[in-house]
């Protein structure tokens, strides 16, 4: 393994071919190396503990790519440049610490951490190898939200005291089924709590909270993100958590429940996890709306509006700027973002701080749904207190 000098010494110049490999060949995971191998990364190494994503990684990696069924003998290789984490959440800070560890530049999926000091330690082991890491949450990259975020920082909404935002997913079901090969139980838990192999459990990790906190932080790692980038605010005061019991069956974690989060910047977030009753385009299923003494600001994912202050019954837009079907290529952009920060040695535009900022809220939203407690956040000290 190489040390953090050796491994800061590697700068890759700007007409160098970058080698990649792939941590995690499920769906996600299969998708970003597509991604990665479009834009022109040879992907050369796929690792994964479950044999039928490890074969159907290797069928969408680079010609002649390399299996690994251990992510550790995967980095000692000196033919990969930069590694995609697509794992479960609960591996994600332990998998980028070894990467960077290893000389390695980073994209992993959000959340960047499954619990809040797994979240420093990445920041402490980014920084000290000097590697560049980019946190999956592509909005970032996107340029519909980039010329939002210019009408935000333009002063056009005042003073902003609210923020509120949903998510509306249709998911009626969770997977059933056994497996359908070979898997390395024990790896795939991990530093998770010991439990007998679970092919319920496995296929549906998501909602459980050893592992993940189901689409209540899956949606929430996007949607906190661009309020807490939009606002300009980098840690919560206190977070508070309520939801209805799980109506998937089998799941841990409730399909419907809302955080609201309080900030030092004087103003209060909530975002709302729901189910839309029926199927429709995802056009509108999710929004965030900014409450300014001026002017309320509508952002959704493909489409944003400027609302002035009126006196008029029907509010009329200042700024009506609609573009269905262009959210697609914002992880293209993102994975370019990375790769061009993996030339020039610049931050990309996810970094890990805004990567635990946004953990932070995430892992103490979880807690106060299980706890039912009004959680608050001790800067200071790093820690939850209630």
């Amino acid at each position: 393994m190489l040390s953090a000098g050796a491994a800061s010494a590697q700068v890759i110049g700007a007409n160098d071919r970058i080698r990649g490999a792939v941590i995690g060949s499920g769906g996600r995971g299969r998708l970003l190396t597509g991604e990665f191998k479009e834009i022109g990364v040879e992907m050369n190494a796929v690792c994964d503990i479950y044999e039928p994503n490890l074969q159907a990684g290797l069928k969408v990696a680079s010609s002649g790519a390399k299996s690994y069924d251990n992510y550790k003998r995967m980095l000692e290789s000196k033919d990969i440049d930069v590694v995609i984490v697509a794992t479960p959440d609960h591996w994600h800070a332990q998998m980028v610490i070894d990467a960077v560890n290893a000389g390695k530049d980073v994209y992993v999926e959000k959340p960047m951490a499954h619990l809040i000091p797994e979240g420093f330690d990445v920041i402490d082991a980014v920084r000290r190898t000097k590697r560049v890491v980019q946190v999956g949450t592509q909005r970032r990259s996107f340029d519909l939200f980039q010329d939002a975020k210019r009408i935000m920082d333009s002063g056009q909404l005042g003073e902003v005291r609210l923020v509120t935002s949903q998510w509306l997913n249709h998911t009626q079901r969770l997977r059933q089924g056994t497996l359908a090969g070979k898997l390395d139980w024990n790896q795939w838990i991990g530093s998770a709590p010991k439990r007998e192999m679970d092919p319920f459990r496995f296929l549906n990790w998501y909602y459980f909270y050893d592992y993940s906190g189901g689409l209540l932080v899956g949606q929430a790692a996007h949607i906190i993100d661009a309020i807490q980038w939009f606002m300009n605010s980098n840690e919560p005061l206190t977070v508070t958590c309520s939801g209805g019991k799980p109506n998937l069956e089998g799941a841990e974690v409730p399909e419907t429940a809302t955080i609201a989060i309080e900030y030092p910047e004087n103003y209060l977030a909530t975002f709302t996890i729901g189910y839309k009753a029926m199927r429709y385009a995802g056009f509108n299923d999710q929004l965030k709306q900014f409450h300014g003494s001026q002017a309320r600001f509508d952002v959704a994912r493909e489409w944003y509006r400027l609302y002035p202050e009126s006196r008029e019954i029907y509010m009329r837009p200042s700024v009506n700027v609609e573009r269905p079907g262009s959210f697609g290529p914002a992880t293209r952009a993102h994975i370019r973002n990375f790769l061009e920060c993996v030339r020039s040695r610049k931050d990309p535009t996810a970094p890990v701080e805004a990567g635990q900022a946004t953990n932070i809220v995430l892992v103490m939203a979880l807690d106060s749904l299980r706890s039912g407690k009004r959680l608050r956040w001790n800067s200071a000290a790093r820690r939850v207190e209630s």
